[in-house]
């Protein structure tokens, strides 16, 4: 009996601790959910603290509602893989550009790069939404893809691509009557036929064409006004004089006619680089060619290396400046300058050596008749039948001075007449070779050169600039 006792008080403690601690736990949790109902009351009702742990963030204007884009504009119920007005009338699609910045002009490969903002407007009105406000939307380029945008392409563009840095540079701003502006940042390399006879006296204009494969109306959204470009632009080699559009249309046998938009953008090319590099080296060239004609004749030594230079120097300049240039069929103007230097400095190595050959053919002919002259060293009276020599009557001033120089050279000139008879007593005949007439001025050449080679090539330098500036 006292067994089952204490058995029965047993049972009845453990179940006794069982209520305490059901009844400790119970507070706890009903400080939790009433301290979280308090919490949210206080933000519902807007009575809170600026130290509290919760605060009620006012509503961002900027932000578009929750709904997300493709509910919105009924992306799922339209097919955008057709334009706008499939099936009818061409799309008018207006374009803008603003010109960022001109990154090279390359006269080899005749082309020229450029970076812009290509911007188009249409109107699509499946895209139109709801607005209170009437503001409108902007996406990036993850909405791009999921509608119809013009498939415009640049002419004669040998490449081109879209900025992605770092993410695709893309615009799109819906408004909610459903025009769409869609705007990209690009740099194009695009052909520029180049015409360099004037090189480098030359203007260039060059053309960057926008057409489409889609059947759009493409046209300038404010004409002349919807090219922009960025007043720092500046070129190395060139002044941009002006940038103009213009519209024309383009036919293609097999497809039929389109709107082409052309931008045009005319360059004149800076002359100074050339007038220091190429111009200036040619003209000092020459002038130093000149220099041979001051120096004796007899000084070969000295003349002939310095032609010699002058001559390698020229081929040198020309070669360094046909190494930059493409190979073009046609004369340039600097070529024109360039060669006719050269011959200026080939005719002044060609003189010296015209001089020096006169020169020796002088004094053979000299050291030749001094050999035939008989001798009458110790005869008083020479027979008159058998040489008869006489000086004719010719003007002094026209022989000049014959007088034998100090150093014991021979004279620069020698004027001498021999008749010869024929022995027999019948007088004095003259055979075929009886006037034997040497007058040979070998300084009179170097003389003449001083002035006539100063003077063509001023006349040429003036005639060429009058001609090509």
């Amino acid at each position: 009996m006292w067994r089952d006792v204490l058995l029965l008080m047993c049972m009845c403690s453990v179940a006794t601790a069982g209520r305490s601690s059901r009844h400790r736990g119970h507070p706890f949790e009903t400080y939790r959910q009433t301290r979280s109902k308090r919490e949210t009351s206080r933000v519902e009702t807007g009575n809170y603290k600026s130290g509290s742990p919760v605060l009620r963030r006012s509503p961002d204007m900027t932000k578009s509602p929750v709904t997300k884009s493709e509910q919105l504009l009924r992306i799922d119920d339209h097919d955008f893989t057709m334009r706008p007005g499939f099936g009818g009338p061409a799309i008018p699609v207006g374009v803008d550009v603003q010109v960022e910045s001109l990154d090279t002009i390359s006269e080899v490969d005749m082309d020229f790069t450029m970076t812009l903002y290509l911007r188009h407007y249409w109107k699509d009105e499946r895209l139109s939404f709801p607005s209170t406000n009437n503001q409108s939307m902007t996406f990036d380029s993850r909405l791009v893809r999921k509608i119809w945008v013009p498939d415009m392409f640049f002419v004669h563009s040998k490449r081109s691509f879209i900025h992605d840095t770092t993410t695709d540079n893309v615009m799109l701003r819906v408004y909610p009557d459903g025009n769409v502006l869609y705007s990209l940042r690009i740099t194009v390399t695009s052909m520029c036929n180049m015409d360099l006879s004037r090189f480098p006296l030359d203007t260039q204009t060059c053309s960057l064409e926008i057409e489409s494969y889609d059947d759009l109306m493409l046209y300038w959204k404010k004409g002349n006004e919807s090219l922009k470009t960025d007043d720092r632009i500046s070129l190395s080699q060139f002044l941009i004089q002006k940038f103009h559009t213009t519209t024309k249309l383009a036919f293609y046998s097999s497809t039929g006619w389109y709107n082409r938009l052309y931008i045009h953008f005319t360059l004149r090319r800076h002359i100074f680089f050339f007038l220091l590099q190429t111009y200036f080296p040619a003209t000092l060239m020459v002038m130093l060619s000149w220099v041979s004609f001051w120096i004796d004749r007899r000084a070969v030594p000295a003349r002939v290396p310095l032609g010699i230079t002058t001559v390698l120097t020229m081929s040198t300049i020309i070669t360094g400046v046909n190494a930059s240039m493409p190979r073009v069929s046609y004369i340039k103007a600097v070529d024109v300058y360039l060669w006719v230097s050269f011959v200026f400095v080939f005719l002044s190595v060609i003189e010296y050596a015209a001089v020096n050959y006169l020169t020796t053919v002088q004094e053979r002919k000299e050291r030749k008749l001094r050999d035939q002259l008989p001798c009458t060293c110790g005869i008083s009276h020479p027979d008159p039948m058998m040489m008869n020599t006489s000086y004719s009557d010719i003007d002094v001033s026209a022989t000049g001075n014959y007088s034998v120089p100090d150093n014991g050279n021979k004279p620069e000139r020698t004027l001498t007449q021999l008749v010869f008879g024929d022995g027999r007593g019948r007088g004095p005949m003259k055979t075929s070779w009886g006037y034997m007439s040497m007058w040979i001025d070998t300084h009179a050449i170097d003389k003449y050169s001083r002035v006539i080679f100063p003077g063509a090539y001023t006349l040429f330098n003036i005639i060429y600039w009058s001609v090509y500036s």
